[in-house]
């Protein structure tokens, strides 16, 4: 299932039941007064945070989420029973946006709930309006409508590394080595066009679309890929080996997350040397010595040699128990 990293979904709450006019019946006395109950109130709609990345795909096609109305007042003075919440889970990390009045809000936590939308309440039945002066009322009022929306959702992963770097830079070959992510492969730019998720040792790694120089004012994949970035807790930059100018593929990325957001360019970085296959080995300890201003490590890596996957992994680990 392709992730779906933004949606618009509709959502209504339920009406409010009706409040009804009956009367009381009892043996010999057929009209004992009124008693019409109340109508039940209409469900509310709430937003609930899941870990489950994939889950906004699955409301594709999908034109409305309904909560339950509001029974019917019923006799006896009976309220009609409330109708049930409709909930909508989002993944932890979505920026949800009411389109009609711009309020934003998130849900960081796995369960946390928040009610976006409330029920209608329900309308009053004729016994609410005895009174010493109205013996016999024949007075009810209606159900009223619950509230509707709709909400833009907008999926920022929460990860706690993620893989960042130009197109081609071999980071989902990397993320498939060290996750068995499955991640899309091509010799081509912008093969990743959503990002990739994968469990090293339960930490979660992303690999997020490469960008090229202008992504801050929206090239390549531009935005889409600096909004990805914004949650994780690590950035491993990776660069390839083979490039013609490792420096200035550094500096173009880095440029790009200190014009997008000055936060995103003081997050921990670990620098990622790629495809150390395809130079000698004097040609990488040449690259390496160009990052000794790196504040986190700088690894080299070939997704053809086990061992050199394995020192990475054992690399991330300890820098992430560091930050």
């Amino acid at each position: 299932m392709a992730l779906v990293d933004e949606i618009t979904i509709r959502a209504r709450a339920g009406r409010g039941g009706n409040g009804v006019v009956r009367w009381l019946h009892l043996k010999g006395k057929e009209f004992s007064g009124p008693a019409g109950g109340d109508g039940g109130d209409g469900g509310d709609v709430v937003f609930r945070g899941v870990r489950d990345m994939n889950i906004l795909a699955r409301y594709r096609g999908r034109d409305m989420f309904r909560a339950e109305n509001g029974e019917h007042g019923k006799s006896k003075s009976m309220a009609g029973k409330n109708g049930t919440a409709v909930i909508v889970n989002i993944p932890i990390g979505a920026v949800i946006t009411r389109t009609k009045n711009g309020e934003t809000f998130e849900l960081l936590n796995e369960g946390d709930e928040v009610v976006v939308l409330r029920g209608g309440r329900g309308g009053h039945g004729n016994a609410h309006f005895k009174s010493s002066t109205n013996q016999y009322p024949t007075e009810w009022v209606p159900g009223q409508d619950g509230e509707e929306a709709a909400f833009n959702i907008e999926l920022r992963l929460i990860a706690d590394a993620g893989l960042i770097g130009l197109p081609n830079a071999g980071k989902s070959s990397l993320l498939n080595a060290l996750t068995r992510a499955d991640a899309k492969v091509g010799a081509y730019a912008f093969t990743t066009l959503e990002p990739s998720l994968g469990a090293y040792y339960n930490y979660i790694i992303a690999d997020i679309p490469g960008l090229i120089e202008g992504a801050s004012v929206g090239k390549g994949l531009g935005h889409a890929f600096l909004r990805h970035i914004a949650r994780t807790r690590v950035l491993t930059h990776c660069i390839a080996a083979d490039s013609s100018d490792h420096m200035r593929d550094y500096q173009t990325v880095r440029a790009e997350l200190k014009n997008h957001d000055e936060v995103l360019s003081r997050k921990a970085e670990m620098i990622v040397i790629t495809k150390s296959d395809t130079v000698s080995e004097e040609a990488v300890a040449d690259i390496r010595s160009r990052f000794d201003i790196a504040t986190g490590p700088v690894i080299a890596v070939s997704i053809l040699d086990d061992a050199s996957v394995k020192r990475l992994g054992d690399a991330l680990v300890r820098f992430l128990a560091e930050v």
